[in-house]
């Protein structure tokens, strides 16, 4: 698998870049608990404008985490993926820990965030599971008899068993140069049963691997 590399970042070019760029700072900073104020203030922005742009902080996290996702997907997508399935899932699983990885603080403060209850459910889930339905793509490589089973409802195990693990990420269970390993446990236990014999055995390696 070959993966792009990050390139630099561009610079804010809109109101709502600029409020999630400052976001980023602040958090950066191990200012986790800014408020409105302070990151109008880090974007040189009106004290307004934060709420106009996201309506609450919980909001600008949120999109913090989609903004994370969507770094995931292109990355996938410029990389040169395995045609099997299962293969697929396990190299966009260490571009997902690669991406979580590279800003492990800030990455850590956002996870902690959207964790706490809102008053409106966000999205996340659902992007998620995009990306780990992009991964599956047509199913190819997985057992004939569950491939229909396994592009139905692996997504969104996927992304519940991914999430789950950047759960004990951010609190500190898991440390960033074990997180790629977990997640891929993870994910190697439920791809287990929607393979062949030949592939279960190499999955079987992975979770096998895992420290008891």
């Amino acid at each position: 698998m070959t993966l792009n590399k990050p390139g630099l970042a561009k610079p804010p070019s809109t109101t709502r870049e600029r409020v999630l760029a400052a976001a980023e700072r602040l958090l950066g900073d191990g200012r986790a608990e800014f408020s409105m104020r302070d990151l109008a203030h880090a974007a040189g922005v009106s004290f307004a404008t934060p709420f106009n742009q996201f309506g609450s902080k919980l909001s600008i996290m949120r999109a913090l985490s989609a903004g994370r996702i969507e770094c995931m997907h292109e990355r996938a997508a410029a990389a040169s993926l395995s045609a099997d399935a299962s293969e697929r899932v396990l190299q966009v699983v260490a571009i997902a820990a690669a991406v979580m990885n590279e800003k492990s603080s800030i990455n850590r403060a956002v996870m902690g965030a959207i964790s706490a209850p809102g008053v409106e459910p966000g999205d996340i889930r659902e992007r998620s599971r995009a990306l780990w339905a992009a991964a599956l793509g047509n199913g190819a490589g997985l057992a004939t008899e569950h491939e229909e089973l396994g592009r139905s409802i692996l997504p969104d195990q996927l992304a519940i068993a991914f999430r789950g693990v950047l759960s004990f990420w951010t609190a500190g269970e898991i440390q960033d140069e074990d997180l790629h390993r977990e997640a891929l446990a993870a994910a190697a236990t439920l791809l287990f049963g929607f393979v062949g014999n030949a592939r279960q055995k190499q999955l079987a390696g992975l979770t096998n691997a895992m420290p008891r």
